[in-house]
């Protein structure tokens, strides 16, 4: 039997918050790591110099990742928790402006203005807060900040992205390691790009492509620049 609940589980968007964090962090950690390992493996005869690099950068990007993604996140926050209570003292002051706002909203949305009015002034009776969060500021539990999720979201898929090429460092011939390390890396990101849009209930195909391209970009950009600079260390 499909219930209301059921039903609403089929769709993807509560997913979206935690979902973006992640797949920002896992797609950041594989290029940023590979881009930075294949730019001094250009300039490197020796294993060391890469490893250290490396290993350097994971651990900065991850503390970055997560430290940048609760400080953007809380900055969302404190706007959210600002206009609410913006929208509190109006509710107090002037009850019929924001019940004539709300009647708006819902006559904008198609709602003849009589049947919007209703709308409103039922809603408003129910929990007038709830229904201004919800209409007017578009704040919802979807929508709505949440700093920590999003920082360990980020930080922790970072650092396993990153991973992945450091394997392909402490294994790989030094001699071909930028083959290696972009071949490895396309493959990750080709994995993460279905695993995501299998996810988050998009399409595939599109998600690969956009992962591969920018990844490939990054990747070259930063061999030029170790070949450039090279100093054979």
């Amino acid at each position: 039997m499909i219930t209301i609940d059921n039903y609403l589980d089929k769709h993807y968007i509560h997913r979206s918050n935690w979902l973006r964090a992640a797949v920002l962090g896992a797609n950041d950690g594989i290029i940023s790591i590979s881009s930075l390992a294949i730019g001094v493996a250009t300039a490197s005869t020796t294993r060391d110099p890469i490893l250290l690099a490396t290993v350097a950068g994971l651990v900065a990007g991850a503390l970055s990742m997560a430290a940048g993604e609760y400080v953007s996140v809380s900055s969302q926050t404190d706007i959210e928790y600002a206009d609410i209570e913006r929208e509190k003292q109006e509710l107090k002051e002037m009850p019929e402006v924001e019940l004539n706002i709300l009647a708006k909203i819902y006559e904008k949305r198609g709602l003849k203005p009589e049947t919007a009015l209703q709308v409103a002034k039922e809603l408003t009776e129910t929990d007038a807060l709830a229904a201004h969060i919800r209409d007017e500021l578009g704040i919802n539990e979807v929508s709505q900040a949440k700093p920590t999720q999003a920082a360990f979201a980020s930080g922790a898929a970072f650092t396993v992205g990153g991973l992945l090429p450091l394997l392909v460092i402490l294994f790989a011939p030094v001699a071909n390691m930028v083959y290696f390390l972009y071949g490895f890396t396309i493959i990750s990101l080709i994995i993460l790009g279905a695993v995501s849009a299998k996810t988050g209930g998009s399409s595939i195909s599109k998600a690969i492509l956009r992962i591969v391209i920018w990844g490939t970009l990054a990747m070259g950009l930063s061999a030029l620049v170790g070949y450039i600079f090279g100093v054979n260390v």
